[in-house]
């Protein structure tokens, strides 16, 4: 399945995340809802039931007030007040009994105002006042269930908030859950496909692993970036190709001429096919030096190639003092009028010993051609700050700040002349950063108080 683009990619996620925030929404207006709804039910019952107990205690009191003005006057007129006050009270009882669940008390009311109806026969006010304080204790008793009856109401309705509260609390957790869910996949959908654009970087710079298959499911200008990576990548690998080709080819097909014109200028020196005069002699000379400049920048563009096509160094323990002895050795001619100071500190080092070698080439060779004639040179090997130092130093012309800045670049030479007249091809200082750099080290220009130009090459004492 093929996701559509990054701005549709990101909208779907903003409204999917959306979707259980607005149910969670829409449940809290319908449980507001139903809260006001209970609010007003139970607080209209509660006005009610004490507006009808008031009445009721209002009925019993003119009820008690007839009652016992017509033990007094007995007459027709009282007794009319009376049955009128009992046939309120009563209508008030069963308005008030019918708003309260099933209770004793009514029925119990009830028989009192049977009692009651009775006043005309009843000639003893102690009976009387029996009757009345009897209604009046079992009003007392109604108060009280009027009282546990709003209560009791109040309960229910506590418990049904609790429970409604629990319930969103629990849906809240449940639809935020969701929703940050949908978040990290449409999050997740992004950042797999920029994570693997960062891996393909990653592949590109440091030349190394196979690039991953496209990819399917990703928004579509990301996969369209993908493609750009694959392309830049297949066509990095070409132009790594042609280069590699042409620097082979190259120095391969220079050496074969190049041996030609050396047998011959060796056959004309040794005179084998004739004397020489004199004009024919410098002439030779002139071609015998031309052929061992061309042999050098064969031999360097040889060694530039070499070192492209090796990705992984191989660290040993190697002796420093063996290596610079060998390769003094090989500049043994060079050297012969220079006093070179080897100062070396340790006793192993852990380094590729090709690529070790390669930079102690180049670094005596740029002193050699670059240093002032007959003015030493200093060379010294020691640990520092758990790095092997390893720093070359010659006296001669300074180097400015702007040269230093695009020294270690492939083929960019100095503007100072050379000692030996040779033309260099600016690979020396490339093949030294670019040695060091295999072995997770650097090269710099340092500053010391001895020497005019310090060529510092720094390499971690344990592989990276």
């Amino acid at each position: 399945m093929r996701l559509g683009s990054l701005r549709q990619l990101t909208l779907a996620s903003f409204v999917l995340a959306l979707v259980p925030l607005i149910a969670l929404l829409w449940q809290s207006q319908n449980d507001l809802v139903k809260v006001g709804k209970m609010t007003h039910v139970e607080t209209r019952y509660v006005v009610d039931v004490v507006g009808l107990m008031q009445q009721l205690d209002g009925a019993a009191i003119d009820l008690e007030r007839a009652l016992r003005q017509y033990a007094i006057i007995r007459n027709e007129t009282v007794a009319e007040l009376s049955d009128n006050a009992i046939i309120q009270f009563v209508e008030a009882l069963k308005e008030l009994c019918s708003s309260l669940p099933a209770s004793n008390t009514c029925d119990t009311i009830k028989k009192d105002v049977t009692k009651l109806k009775t006043f005309r026969n009843i000639e003893d006010s102690v009976v009387l006042n029996a009757y009345l304080n009897s209604m009046n204790s079992h009003m007392s008793l109604m108060r009280k269930d009027v009282d546990s009856a709003i209560q009791q109401r109040l309960e229910v309705q506590t418990n049904d908030l609790n429970a409604m509260q629990a319930k969103q609390a629990w849906s809240t957790a449940m639809l935020v859950s969701v929703s940050l869910l949908l978040i990290l996949l449409g999050s997740q959908l992004i950042v797999n496909p920029v994570k693997k654009l960062k891996q393909i970087i990653r592949i590109l710079a440091q030349e190394q692993g196979t690039l991953p298959p496209l990819s399917t499911r990703a928004p579509t200008e990301l996969i369209g970036v993908e493609k750009d990576l694959h392309w830049l990548a297949d066509r990095l690998q070409q132009l790594e190709h042609i280069r590699t080709a042409l620097l082979r080819h190259a120095a391969h097909e220079l050496k074969t001429p190049l041996a030609s014109i050396k047998e011959g200028c060796s056959l004309l020196s040794e005179n084998v096919v004739g004397h020489l005069n004199t004009q024919q002699t410098e002439v030779l000379a002139l071609l015998t030096s031309s052929t061992q400049r061309l042999n050098t920048l064969i031999e360097k563009l040889l060694d530039y190639n070499l070192l492209l096509q090796q990705a992984q160094p191989t660290f040993t323990n190697v002796d420093p003092s063996q290596i610079v002895k060998e390769c003094l050795e090989d500049y043994a001619l060079a050297l012969q009028e220079r006093e070179v100071t080897v100062d070396i500190r340790v006793n192993q080092i852990c380094v590729d010993e090709e690529l070790y070698r390669r930079i102690l080439d180049n670094l005596i060779s740029n002193a050699v051609a670059h240093g002032a004639v007959g003015r030493p040179i200093n060379l010294a090997i020691y640990e520092n700050n758990k790095h092997i130092t390893l720093d070359v130093a010659n006296r001669g012309k300074r180097i400015t700040p702007e040269t230093v800045q695009r020294l270690f670049e492939p083929f960019t030479r100095g503007d100072d002349p050379r000692n030996d007249n040779v033309i260099g091809t600016g690979l020396g200082l490339s093949i030294v950063s670019d040695c060091a750099k295999l072995m997770h080290g650097d090269v710099e220009v340092a500053d010391v108080d001895y020497a005019d130009v310090c060529f510092r090459v720094t390499i971690p004492l344990e592989e990276k």
